[in-house]
């Protein structure tokens, strides 16, 4: 059946919203304004809905016929990025950007409820619609699982915008996509002294300053190199004063890995390292890697699904392998309690100029993007109702 005029009415509709969510970000748990108006919208569209994790929503459409629960989702959050875009309708509230195409995903989302509410009569199942908070603090996906937002699902699609991609593309892939994210804070102990003494002190910016240098190795060292593992130190605190050796450094990173297995096996050797680099320099060291976000894995036969879905609305040659990313996303959280997929749906401009990197000041999508993602979440949701 071709739904390509019900799909085609909601352009306007998804594109006016979209701009409306851009000028009015919110951050992670703050997404107030943004949940009232998916409220608001679904009340318009007789869609009844329930609030889950504070600042979350959950709508589902009846189909006539009895059949499998499948879900949607898209994220609300925004970004705490000054935008310097010179868009007309850019972030009106300042220091507040959406920056990684949430206010897309939202948007999508509810031009796909307007247009499977318009056929509900010819569905085969339920559709539930996830509004979710707090992805970008990788939070919001584990605090809607633990409100039982996947209570009778049976299967769901998350979707990101992807501006390394260009618009019209399509990835959807079975197996690890994107990388666990996990917080690791590395705390050297010395003893402080004067800087023109340094005998007489515990230097632990050097400690840490040596196992900056040297973890990478070690942990090339430890797992397979067909295995990617990303280790990136982002912050160093230590010291008060230019001749002051003072008594403790603190380094901050993340870790992002693929797989679980590699995932403990670098965390040992983090710990390990640490340990024994503080003690070459008669120091000590304390450890704390605060697990986040697991690895994003698609499910083979969802991905088979999204595969059939994205063939409805682009051509052979648009639905396109890529690499996985060491970007974290917390729509493993749903991939871990049923299957799945996150798709990637190309929102890059034929101008290279226009492009800029997510989490960018001057971020910015190519709407025409927003129809492919429409299309892809309401063929998606037909396709699994009727084949899983």
């Amino acid at each position: 059946m071709d739904f390509k005029d019900i799909l085609a009415k909601q352009e306007d509709y998804v594109r006016d919203l979209r701009r409306e969510f851009h000028m009015y970000p919110e951050t992670s748990w703050n997404e107030k304004r943004t949940s009232k108006r998916v409220k608001e919208e679904l009340e318009k569209m007789g869609i009844s809905y329930q609030e889950y994790a504070d600042t979350g929503v959950a709508a589902v459409i009846e189909g006539k016929k009895k059949g499998k629960t499948v879900a949607l989702r898209a994220d609300m959050d925004a970004l705490e990025v000054e935008e310097k875009t010179s868009l007309e309708f850019k972030s009106k509230n300042k220091g507040i950007m959406h920056a990684c195409g949430h206010d897309g995903h939202t948007a999508m989302l509810l031009g796909t409820a307007r247009a499977l509410a318009e056929i509900k009569d010819q569905l085969k199942g339920r559709v539930k619609l996830i509004f979710q908070p707090a992805e970008e603090m990788v939070q919001g996906a584990a605090k809607m699982v633990e409100a039982g937002v996947l209570e009778n699902v049976d299967g769901i699609m998350g979707i990101h915008l992807w501006a390394n991609l260009p618009t019209g593309k399509i990835n959807i892939q079975e197996g690890p996509r994107m990388a666990s994210g996990d917080y690791v804070i590395v705390n050297f102990t010395g003893k402080g002294g004067h800087g023109s003494m340094p005998h007489q002190a515990v230097d632990p910016i050097v400690m840490a300053s040596s196992f900056i240098l040297e973890s990478q190795a070690i942990l090339s060292r430890e797992t397979d190199s067909l295995d990617p593992v990303v280790f990136t130190l982002g912050k160093m605190k230590s010291g008060s004063r230019f001749n002051v050796i003072p008594d403790k450094s603190e380094i901050v990173g993340t870790l992002r890995c693929f797989k679980e297995e590699t995932r403990k096996q670098a965390s040992e050797a983090i710990k390990r390292y640490a340990d024994k680099t503080a003690k070459t320099y008669r120091g000590e060291a304390e450890v704390e890697i605060q697990k986040g976000t697991p690895p994003t894995i698609n499910d083979k036969r969802c991905a088979e699904i999204g595969q059939a879905a994205a063939r409805k609305i682009v051509s052979k040659d648009n639905l396109i392998e890529m690499d996985k990313t060491t970007g974290s996303e917390d729509m493993a959280y749903y991939l871990r309690e049923v299957p799945g997929v996150m798709a990637f749906v190309g929102a890059g401009f034929e101008d290279e100029s226009k492009n800029y990197p997510h989490h960018s000041s001057k971020f910015h999508i190519n709407e025409e993007s927003l129809k492919t993602g429409t299309g892809l979440y309401f063929n998606f949701a037909l396709e699994f109702l009727e084949q899983y």
